[in-house]
């Protein structure tokens, strides 16, 4: 628990366990919250990471919820394996139900980045849990047009044969313009910094491309963030979002200039702030 707060906002408590599939979760709770916010984390990357995202959701009157993916984080596997697109979509079905039961009487958002916001976007068009109230997407990983014709036919087959090989390197530069966020990423250990697997890949790729359709049936409302120089995922991932899904309202977010994290770059307060705004705006 962090000490007694003296600027009047709520204080925060600090939670974690593990989900009944074995997948690591924590969570950032206030008193009585207005909401709950279900985090996703992008690939190769951990829900640590979003805690100062959290902790301004949380001044907002926000609880936050964050399980770590199979293979990532605190999780179970061979890092940067995240085993199946299924099982990572479990840890989020998991996630919400206890944040659900923790605060029965509040609504519950789902907050997806990159990889995650992929994630968010299978379970949102399956069987969501009908207290989520709407979605945000962050740079979601929908975009399947830097896979070569190549890496479409023999994806699949490498996945099944050899599922931990290492075929594209991530650019650590591309996350955000702060230096300081990229030394953090580089160096943090809970990080994978190996090339993306084969089969995380593969389940990606797979995902992304059925994307489209799923969409049709998404019809809660979703507010879409792109930085406008994401070079880990072009703004097109996030206008397929806009265009495909069946939501009446899609609010399309494009921040000139700034990279794939838009939460962790110098302009994060600004981007935070228009989360919240939304949040308030959608929380009924």
């Amino acid at each position: 628990m962090t000490g007694p707060r003296t600027d009047g906002a709520p204080t925060t408590t600090r939670g974690e366990g593990s989900l009944p599939s074995g997948l690591y979760w924590q969570s950032w709770t206030v008193p009585q919250p207005v909401g709950v916010v279900v985090l996703v984390h992008g690939v190769h990357e951990h829900g640590g990471r979003y805690r100062h995202v959290a902790e301004r959701l949380a001044r907002s009157g926000y609880a936050s919820y964050a399980a770590d993916h199979p293979g990532h984080g605190r999780s179970a596997g061979a890092r940067g394996d995240i085993g199946s697109m299924a099982a990572a979509v479990a840890g989020i079905e998991e996630t919400v139900q206890l944040a659900g039961r923790r605060h029965p009487d509040v609504p519950v958002f789902v907050y997806g980045h990159s990889l995650g916001g992929l994630v968010s976007v299978q379970y949102l068009t399956g069987s969501p849990d009908p207290r989520v109230r709407g979605a945000v997407l962050s740079a979601p990983a929908l975009d399947t047009s830097a896979a070569t014709p190549l890496q479409r036919r023999v994806g699949p087959a490498l996945s099944r044969l050899l599922p931990r090989v290492g075929v594209v390197q991530l650019e650590a530069e591309a996350v955000s313009r702060d230096p300081e966020v990229v030394r953090a990423y580089r160096t943090d250990p809970l990080n994978h910094m190996g090339r993306l697997r084969a089969r995380t890949g593969t389940e990606i790729m797979i995902a992304a491309a059925a994307a489209p359709e799923r969409l049709r049936s998404l019809t809660m409302p979703l507010l879409v963030l792109h930085g406008s120089a994401d070079r880990l995922m072009p703004t097109a991932a996030s206008e397929v979002v806009r265009d495909a899904a069946g939501s009446a309202e899609v609010t399309l977010l494009v921040y000139e200039g700034l990279y794939h994290e838009p939460h962790n770059e110098p302009e994060q307060e600004r981007v935070l702030d228009d989360v919240v705004a939304w949040l308030d705006a959608h929380r009924g």
